[in-house]
């Protein structure tokens, strides 16, 4: 992750965005947006799905035309794509919630409007408010929650047995990767310690440096000598080959699970696990995806129009029919197209027993010391006698400005 330079924001600009509250409370609102012309930045992947949605929404806002591309190196790369220039960037951009505060702090996108605030929070998922949220205020339109959950072969394994680590590992074989600390270092919350505090916005909130960071060290270490348990890069192959009969995977990768497993596919939250010698929730990193504005497009009120249309109950049920998106609308979760999915009820589930990722930019700092720590200590390359002394290292290089 890289840190952002500013950049100045037109006065003209700060004005439009004041003035936003008139277009949030509807979505068929079209008045003084006439004759804009708007831009969406979104994944490969969904671009015929946006433009259909993008038609809709033109209907029923005259004057307003939009061209929908994809995002010129993905959306997870949007504060790249975007801080390139901002005058040529789209006007609306989908973009990772762990993005915005950076993205904040540099201008790129403004605080939404206090009736924007009001009908997020009052239609979505808390934690998805939350997840937009940078400094008390919010950044962009949630449309769907990812974490992290437990997909298996059923003929392997019972529902019972997924619910305890130790139960599945001794029963059958769970392939992971301890070289990745987005889905390792999670571990780490359930043996009770923070990164950045309890929002993920403080600098000196981190708590891992601790008695409980050495716990969930000690963790690591064990699963070396678990025989049910195969360290791999490519869990999805192991899956394939049959070598593992679960894996720690996303719902982005839900339809090609289901295809290598089949009539035996399933899917839970995560499991527990001990440490400490008590049984603890195993924990994932939450992820939030939503559209933000650009505040430097020139026809503020238009992209707000459309941010807030693209995100609303029906198109985030067409982004989970099309593509598995897990909506997080409280009107879209009750519908029955979402309730009968088994990766989404997991993946909503999980939300309630998953962190935050922060947006702080000390991240890039977390990420390029916490992978070889847990890879480390799980290789036995680093010892017990050390483990203080790496947490600490890692939680000062996290601290500096």
């Amino acid at each position: 992750m890289k840190i952002w330079n500013k950049f100045a924001i037109s006065g003209a600009v700060l004005l439009a965005a004041a003035g936003l509250a008139a277009c949030s409370k509807s979505s068929n609102s079209s008045s003084s947006s006439n004759g804009a012309k708007l831009t969406l930045w979104v994944d490969p992947e969904q671009v015929s799905q946006y433009k259909a949605i993008a038609k809709d929404f033109e209907k029923s806002h005259k004057g307003i035309s939009v061209r929908v591309t994809q995002s010129p190196n993905g959306s997870a790369n949007a504060k790249t794509d975007v801080g390139k220039d901002p005058s040529k960037a789209a006007d609306v951009f989908e973009v990772p919630n762990d993005q915005l505060g950076q993205m904040a702090e540099a201008g790129y996108i403004n605080p939404l409007s206090p009736d924007a605030t009001k009908t997020i929070k009052d239609e979505n998922s808390d934690v998805s408010a939350q997840g937009v949220s940078w400094k008390g205020k919010l950044y962009a339109f949630p449309y769907t929650v990812q974490a992290q959950t437990l997909y298996y072969n059923k003929s392997k394994f019972s529902a019972d047995d997924v619910k305890d680590w130790d139960v599945m590992t001794k029963k059958g074989v769970v392939a992971t990767d301890f070289t990745n600390s987005y889905v390792m270092w999670p571990v780490m919350f359930s043996a009770g310690t923070k990164l950045f505090g309890d929002n993920g916005e403080q600098l000196k909130g981190s708590t891992f440096a601790s008695q409980a960071g050495i716990n969930g060290l000690k963790w690591y270490a064990a699963q070396r000598s678990n025989k049910g348990v195969l360290q791999t890069s490519n869990a999805l192959n192991q899956l394939k080959k049959g070598n593992a009969g679960a894996i720690l995977d996303g719902p982005w990768n839900a339809a090609s699970i289901k295809k290598i497993l089949g009539k035996n596919f399933a899917v839970a939250k995560y499991p527990t696990i001990t440490i400490a010698g008590k049984k603890v929730q195993m924990q994932a990193f939450l992820g939030i995806k939503g559209f933000a504005v650009n505040a430097n497009t020139k026809n503020a009120k238009a992209a707000m129009s459309l941010a807030q249309y693209i995100t609303n109950t029906k198109s985030q049920l067409i982004a989970h029919k099309n593509i598995g998106d897990i909506p997080v609308s409280k009107a879209a979760m009750k519908n029955s197209q979402v309730t009968s999915d088994p990766v989404a009820e997991s993946v909503i589930e999980m939300s309630h027993n998953s962190v935050i990722m922060p947006k702080l930019p000390q991240m890039a700092a977390f990420w390029n010391g916490a992978a070889p720590l847990v890879s480390g200590v799980y290789d036995g390359k680093i010892k017990p006698s050390e483990y203080k002394a790496q947490l600490v290292k890692l939680q000062k290089a996290t601290e500096k400005k």
